[in-house]
């Protein structure tokens, strides 16, 4: 992942980069990599770069087209970006490999247009630097961050909430009715953040902010079940293993280690496989376990481990709450009761000394009705 962080003034003013620097820095964990500022008249954007394609300085941000009219700052992947390069190189001189450029072009061609063609996870911002209008977008399903507060005065965006509250202008106000949905749901719910007038875009949103402070947000993509399918169930396996084996494939395209989260469940275990029949060395799987055996999976995931061949790393943990909330609560920054924030941080915190990209089984429960809850909701429909 990368920070990205950015302000836009309103009327012309004096941009300093020092005074910027802090709010960076907030940021570093996010991009050990490379640190880089772009100010013109009106705004100044930041960046804070892991480089996963093109590790080298010509993958610097923020970066800009060749006439120097565009300026982006990326945070995400944009996994068919080689298909997209494809088409753009007889109309574009690349000077970097990476994803970022890819899309920076491809705006200029398409503008608000170029999201029909992302398939990825993504928050950016793109600087007109010609017309002065400032194009902010986040993926599909919002699995990249991006946090936004505006007056009259100015526009501040960033991947986290605390580089919006090192700015010195930012009014910092508890959202006393966003803590009420948090205690409701457990979390909070898009747009609200915690804090008053500081918001976070929602999934397949963006924003277009112009110099005489109007901000227009829109939705540009919606889940379409219109269509249906009549397959068997045959068919209907075909299809989804396809597209499970396609969508693993696209995301190992990487100049840095990689390797995946591995519980011992059907999600993470199927990634695994699918990466195990793409990737010609041994796939790096990491799981945690517990002391506790109603709890332990390792037993599976190591079974999974054996039958293809990977590089298994275990950790039996003894979760402490107390020790390691405050570094949950830096992390996360919202109001978020989720226990698995506990384990998830000593996954990571073990996956990192090894690789710099994790595949995992996110989001698998909720696209093909994994959870109990489900079962409940078709009994009352």
């Amino acid at each position: 992942m990368c920070g990205i962080f950015g302000k836009l003034f309103f009327e012309k003013t004096n941009i300093e980069e020092r005074d910027y620097k802090d709010c960076l820095e907030t940021l570093n964990h996010r991009g050990p990599d490379d640190t880089g500022f772009y100010v013109d008249e009106n705004i100044i954007l930041g960046s804070k770069r892991l480089a996963i394609i093109d590790l080298s300085e010509t993958g610097h941000m923020p970066m800009s087209n060749e006439d120097g009219r565009f300026w982006i700052v990326f945070n995400g992947e944009i996994y068919n970006f080689l298909e997209l390069r494809k088409g753009l190189e007889k109309r574009h001189k690349f000077k970097s490999r990476t994803d970022t450029e890819v899309l920076l072009h491809l705006y200029e061609e398409k503008g608000i247009d170029c999201l029909k063609y992302l398939r990825g996870m993504f928050a950016f911002a793109i600087w007109d630097k010609k017309e002065k209008v400032l194009f902010l977008a986040r993926d599909r399903v919002g699995k990249k961050p991006l946090k936004y507060y505006f007056n009259e005065k100015f526009f501040i965006f960033a991947s986290e909430l605390k580089a919006i509250l090192k700015d010195k202008e930012v009014k910092k106000e508890i959202d006393w009715g966003a803590i009420d949905e948090y205690l409701t749901y457990q979390y909070v719910p898009h747009p609200k953040t915690g804090f008053k007038n500081i918001f976070k875009l929602e999934p397949a949103h963006y924003l277009l902010i112009t110099l005489d402070g109007k901000i227009k947000k829109e939705r540009y993509w919606n889940l379409d079940f219109s269509q249906k399918l009549d397959l068997s169930e045959n068919e209907w396996i075909e299809a989804i293993e396809e597209k499970l084996r396609e969508s693993v494939k696209l995301r190992l395209i990487s100049d840095v280690p990689l390797g995946a989260h591995l519980s011992g469940g059907i999600d993470s275990s199927m990634v695994v496989a699918f990466m195990a029949q793409e990737i010609k060395e041994p796939v790096k799987t990491f799981s945690i376990g517990f002391k506790e055996k109603e709890y332990d999976e390792t037993k599976y995931a190591r079974l999974v481990a054996q039958k293809y061949g990977t590089d298994h790393h275990e950790l039996i943990v003894d979760p402490n709450a107390i020790e390691i909330l405050p570094k949950l609560v830096y992390h996360y920054e919202e109001p978020y009761a989720d226990p698995s924030a506990l384990p998830t941080w000593y996954l990571c915190q073990m996956t990192k000394n090894y690789i710099t990209v994790a595949l995992n089984g996110d989001g698998g429960d909720e696209n093909f009705a994994g959870y109990d809850r489900y079962n409940a909701f078709k009994i009352y429909l």
